[in-house]
């Protein structure tokens, strides 16, 4: 990568990147503020707005948004009549789990084994920085060619759509021409990669109610309605018999047409321990990124330990369903509220409450933007050429973006590749790809400028 200006100068700056990366993952910033106190959240965004005065931006400012987080934003002025990109990341990041499971402190960044290890360091602290990176980078060779807006949202894990409504509210705030979303992944480490399709979600909590209290086991049990039995029978309905997912009404014969994910490169990615089949039917790329996937994300009932001999009144569970791209989220929202409430037995009460939903996005490859994107790839990542995939996750701000601003060219570049780990217990960034896909901005933004 020395061949040009623009990677000798992001190759000097990445120890000052591991450093601000530290600084970054060290807060809590989980925007869940019953777990994890609002202050570290605070801080985040603080850290952030501090980094984008120092590098020139104006107008910085910690956005109030609806759902009670901050998003942070600023403006950094190009060349009159420039064009003007938008730069999206979020602070946010999902709870580290089991804290006894990570190998080394969840916000404590740690290298090892040539990777650098914390909660948020791919996904997506790591995108803030790889932001700074680019900028920094075009500063010091001839300037930025353009006009840039930077975003950090900071409750996306959370699905609460603060941001979205608050764009919504202020559609001038994000207008570009173009926008780069810093929160998706290469397919694998080495192999650049724009993300051309997200899965939509739905989140809902389902209650399943039978009795006015717990009873004894042993003098009820067999004739008392058990809340929890009728829960995990509901739950089981929501797949089929090889674990595809089945919601009454719901599409799920979708085909992927892109790029091709082996199976045998899955089970190694996703850790599948030996003799474990996987789930669903058709292609792995069918599965995670054209196809609904049903997920129980937890669980509300007696822990195994201290639990006492009792039939459950009550019961609860969260359940998360990916919505692929050609449905709407808010008719697959309805579709799995009818099939719990269809299939919950014995008459038991139910309650389904939606707690977060986003639109699957599909993205228009055939732009120009792509264009400068792939030639900017192909320069940090010599050898290789831009591949096109789908991811599973989702980015509920792309489809408002691309309602506010139908004539801006949305891309997909991040970190989270399938050695991050994300949202799992030792995540981590491989500081390599954080330095090629800097690289690749950069020349991205300079190639877009002269286009």
């Amino acid at each position: 990568m020395s061949s040009n200006p623009v990677a000798e100068t992001v190759a000097s700056l990445m120890p000052r990147a591991k450093t601000e990366l530290a600084e970054l993952v060290a807060f809590k910033s989980v925007a869940d503020f019953d777990q994890f106190p609002r202050s570290e959240s605070e801080g985040a965004a603080n850290w952030t707005a501090d980094a984008l005065r120092a590098e020139g931006f104006e107008d910085v400012a910690l956005l109030d948004t609806p759902d009670g987080t901050q998003s942070v934003y600023g403006y950094l002025p190009g060349p009159e009549g420039a064009k003007t990109v938008l730069l999206y990341a979020h602070y946010d990041v999902q709870p580290p789990l089991d804290e006894a499971g990570w190998s080394t402190p969840p916000f404590e960044l740690t290298e090892r084994a040539g990777r650098w290890y914390g909660r948020g360091a791919a996904d997506c602290k790591g995108g803030v920085i790889m932001h700074l990176l680019a900028l920094r980078a075009l500063k010091a060779n001839g300037g930025v060619p353009v006009h840039v807006k930077v975003i950090a949202e900071g409750s996306e894990e959370q699905g609460t759509g603060g941001l979205e409504r608050y764009a919504e509210e202020h559609p001038e705030l994000l207008a570009a021409d173009a926008i780069v979303i810093g929160d998706a992944g290469n397919f694998r480490v080495g192999l650049p990669t724009v993300t051309a399709t997200l899965r939509g979600m739905t989140l809902v909590r389902v209650r399943v109610d039978t009795l006015e209290g717990n009873l004894h086991s042993g003098q009820f049990g067999g004739a008392a309605p058990d809340a929890l039995a009728a829960l995990i029978r509901v739950l089981d309905s929501l797949r089929a018999e090889d674990g595809s997912t089945t919601v009454d009404g719901l599409g799920a014969e979708e085909r992927w047409e892109g790029l091709a994910y082996d199976e045998a490169q899955f089970r190694e990615d996703a850790k599948v321990l030996d003799g474990v089949e996987l789930i669903g039917s058709g292609t792995v790329a069918d599965r995670i990124w054209a196809r609904p996937a049903v997920t129980v994300l937890g669980i509300d009932c007696p822990p195994v330990v201290g639990a006492t001999p009792s039939v459950q009144a009550g019961a609860r569970a969260l359940v998360s369903l990916r919505v692929p791209p050609g449905t709407d989220a808010g008719e697959a929202t309805a579709l799995l509220r009818a099939h719990l409430e269809a299939h919950t037995p014995w008459g038991a009460r139910v309650g389904v409450e939606q707690v977060g939903q986003g639109q699957a996005f599909r993205a228009d490859t055939s732009s120009p933007a792509y264009q400068a994107m792939a030639d900017a790839m192909a320069r940090a990542y010599p050898g290789e050429e831009m591949s096109y995939a789908g991811q599973g996750g989702s980015i509920p701000l792309c489809n408002t973006l691309a309602a506010l601003y139908p004539r801006a060219e949305i891309l997909l570049i991040g970190l989270s590749e399938p050695e991050a780990r994300i949202h799992a217990v030792d995540e981590s960034v491989s500081p390599q790809e954080l330095e090629r896909l800097s690289v690749a901005e950069a020349l991205f933004l300079r190639n877009y400028a002269a286009g």
